[in-house]
């Protein structure tokens, strides 16, 4: 049973991350019958520590020694955390807990240091899109998931960049004390108990044409003419090649196919076109090529992870929809 929260921090934390934590775990509730935490915000670095707010500092009585107790440690955002390096005393902690049955918990960049504890080792995990490919080049031995707001491999579980810190302390709340009590917890902070999609709808993917030399005219045609159905061999005349060598050529330039790319820019010029315009899913779905709102509907959930009306609703408010 989770009685026992602890939150720990590094120099640099980022309050709002911290918040989240405290949000959930740390306030008492009881009044309306929700369970009591015995919570502690716990320093890895002193009594005082910087918080990235301009004059704002964090202090506590709590040491290194509380984590020994916990049943869930927490380990939010912190400066610098993708390069830096980690006092030892926090990965042994954090190790000892792992194998004395508690579970760990990162909000953002803290999963760097759940990877340095050697704690990512053989385990899926998520990390916010932007750090992504930099913490699977410092810990090989995790798979890194940055389309997904939180991973839970028991007893270690991450979540991507700033809110996905909540939908994983809330799932953390279902898991352990049931819906109701992560439902009316959600309830109270104003939030959804439970998001559907992941972060694959708020992640910036500018179009790869700076390294594409012998395609990159090609490109800039495909994506001017998006409503348009075209083939391998119409795109390699343009190009004035051979259709199996402007398949390689655009595979390596591009690293991916003809057909992935214009798929991808379609439902980038849908998500443009949903945020910033009125336009029907079924305006949408002829001027992005996808032909029909099923079509449209159907590529959107694969490659976003949610609707177009369900995105449309995020980026515009609930009016929109």
């Amino acid at each position: 049973m989770l009685r026992n929260v602890a939150t720990v921090l590094l120099d640099g934390v980022h309050p709002f991350e911290l918040g989240v934590v405290c949000e959930v775990f740390g306030l008492d509730r009881s009044d309306e019958g929700l369970p009591v935490y015995d919570f502690a915000v716990v320093s890895a670095e002193g009594p005082a520590l910087s918080t990235h707010v301009g004059g704002l500092t964090v202090s506590t009585p709590y040491g290194l020694d509380r984590l020994e107790e916990a049943d869930l440690i927490a380990v939010p955002a912190s400066d610098a955390n993708v390069g830096r390096d980690y006092p030892p005393e926090l990965l042994d902690a954090l190790r000892r807990a792992v194998d004395r049955g508690a579970r760990v918990l990162s909000v953002c960049s803290g999963v760097f240091v759940l990877g340095a504890a050697g704690l990512l080792d053989g385990r899926r995990c998520a990390a916010h899109w932007r750090h992504a490919d930099a913490l699977a080049r410092r810990f090989p031995r995790t798979r890194v998931e940055p389309d997904v707001l939180y991973v839970d491999e028991d007893p270690v579980i991450t979540s991507a960049g700033t809110a996905a810190g909540i939908d994983a302390c809330l799932h953390i709340v279902r898991k352990e004390q049931g819906p109701e009590v992560a439902n009316k917890i959600a309830r109270r902070m104003v939030v959804p108990p439970h998001r559907d999609g992941g972060q694959a709808q708020y992640i910036e993917r500018p179009l790869p044409r700076d390294s594409c030399d012998t395609v990159g005219e090609v490109l800039v045609w495909m994506e001017q003419h998006l409503d348009e159905e075209v083939t391998v061999e119409q795109l390699a005349t343009r190009a004035l090649m051979a259709p199996r060598t402007f398949a390689r050529r655009f595979q390596q330039e591009t690293g991916t196919t003809p057909y992935r790319w214009i798929l991808r820019q379609r439902v980038l010029l849908a998500q443009e076109l949903l945020e910033g315009t009125d336009e029907t899913v079924d305006a949408v779905a002829a001027r992005t090529g996808f032909g029909t709102a099923a079509a449209l509907r159907h590529q959107f959930v694969r490659a976003l992870g949610t609707t177009p009306n369900a995105y449309r609703r995020a980026f515009r408010g609930p009016q929109a929809a």
